[in-house]
């Protein structure tokens, strides 16, 4: 798999929009190019000699889970969860949130990074890649963390939800909270489409499928004013920890997660 080259502009500040909610700040950060979805299925889960140079770890080789564990546990899941012909799968059960294998979680947690990974829903699925996660608040359901949606908007109802406006929880929004770009480029159920998480500092984007889909500020006037209109409202500091694990989402829903890569990146 060829990847797009990962440069850091020193001095020059770029200023990059918020694309998909209304931010109004603009955000003062460069950030690396988004990596190109893996095609050849004889390369997947694994890193090339130029990603080992760039600093990148492979979170799932296709077989083995032990770079996760289940969220609030120290193993990983004994059902609904299956590593299976180069895929980390999310098993089909109700289609209730962590009610079957529950999330899961990397063991160890990042603050600045590039997290990239292809993934592919079923019709009508629901999942979610979280990050941030700490899980030291009181939850019933998933475990609390911002989240990248992963979702079929066609026909899963929470693509109609949100309460930030219809659209932020419709697949690469930052869920309940800033809807990804309408004009975002996703492909059909059953073919694979590809995530990549930046964060810089304060300055998180979502991409999808090689185009920037949203940007926001951690900790901004404006961030704190969607938390305090979401479903997050009463979760202290949401999405502001310094580090966290990244997190997969159990849903109920069978979904596909491969190619799981990250990359820690210096503090801005």
């Amino acid at each position: 798999m060829q990847h797009y080259p990962l440069l850091f502009i020193g001095a020059a500040m770029l200023a990059i929009g918020c694309q998909g909610q209304p931010e109004s700040q603009a955000a003062q950060e460069t950030s690396p190019a988004p990596v190109a979805m893996q095609q050849d299925t004889a390369t997947d889960n694994v890193l090339t000699d130029q990603e080992k140079q760039e600093g990148w770890i492979l979170l799932f080789d296709g077989q083995s889970t032990d770079h996760w564990r289940g969220a609030h546990k120290d193993h990983f899941p004994e059902q609904g969860w299956k590593a299976e012909d180069g895929n980390l799968m999310v098993m089909e059960s109700d289609g209730a949130e962590s009610r079957n294998g529950g999330d899961i979680v990397t063991k160890d947690e990042y603050s600045n990074f590039d997290l990239s990974l292809d993934f592919k829903i079923t019709e009508g699925a629901n999942s979610g890649i979280k990050y941030f996660v700490t899980e030291s608040y009181d939850s019933k359901g998933s475990a609390i963390g911002l989240e990248y949606q992963v979702l079929d908007d066609q026909r899963h109802p929470d693509a109609k939800l949100g309460n930030n406006g219809k659209g932020t929880r419709t697949i690469g929004s930052l869920y309940d909270l800033i809807a990804a770009d309408s004009q975002k480029n996703v492909n059909p159920i059953g073919s694979w489409n590809h995530a990549e998480i930046i964060v810089q500092g304060n300055h998180v984007e979502h991409w999808l499928n090689g185009q920037k889909v949203l940007s926001y500020e951690r900790g901004s006037d404006q961030y704190k004013k969607l938390v305090n209109n979401s479903k997050y409202k009463d979760y202290k500091d949401f999405g502001l920890a310094n580090e966290g694990h990244i997190l997969l989402q159990d849903h109920g829903n069978r979904v596909y997660y491969k190619n799981i890569k990250i990359r820690p990146l210096p503090a801005s």
